[in-house]
C-alpha cells in the first residue's frame, strides 16, 4: 500500500523542529546556562531574570547574582526570548547541560 502524501503542515512542522534543533546546537555554554537558570530558578520565564539583571546593573535589589557579563547575558536572553516567541518553543525543553 502506498504511503500517504505528507501535508504541507507536516513539512512546516519538520522545518520548524529542525530550526529549533539547529538553533540549540549553535548555543554557547553561556546561552545554555541561561536557559537552565530560566527553567530552574525563574519558573520558565525570562522576564524575572531580565529584571534581576537590570536591577543589579543599577544597584537595586535582585534575586539571583550572576557573576560576570550582565549586559551580555541580557542580550543573550533577549535574543533567545525572540527565538522562542518566533518558533513558539521553550528552549529549556531542548537544552541539556553536561
Amino acid at each position: 500500500m502506498a504511503e500517504p502524501a505528507r501535508s504541507s503542515n507536516d513539512s512546516a512542522e519538520k522545518n520548524a523542529d529542525q530550526a529549533v534543533t539547529d538553533y540549540v546546537n549553535g548555543l554557547s555554554a553561556e546561552h545554555k546556562m541561561l536557559v537552565a537558570l530560566k527553567a530552574q530558578l525563574y519558573g520558565g520565564s525570562w522576564e524575572p531574570m531580565l529584571d534581576d539583571l537590570r536591577n543589579r546593573l543599577v544597584g537595586k535589589p535582585y534575586i539571583f547574582k550572576l557573576v560576570h557579563r550582565i549586559q551580555d547575558d541580557i542580550e543573550r536572553i533577549e535574543q533567545m526570548q525572540q527565538f522562542e516567541a518566533r518558533h513558539q518553543v521553550d528552549l529549556a525543553e531542548y537544552v541539556t547541560l553536561p
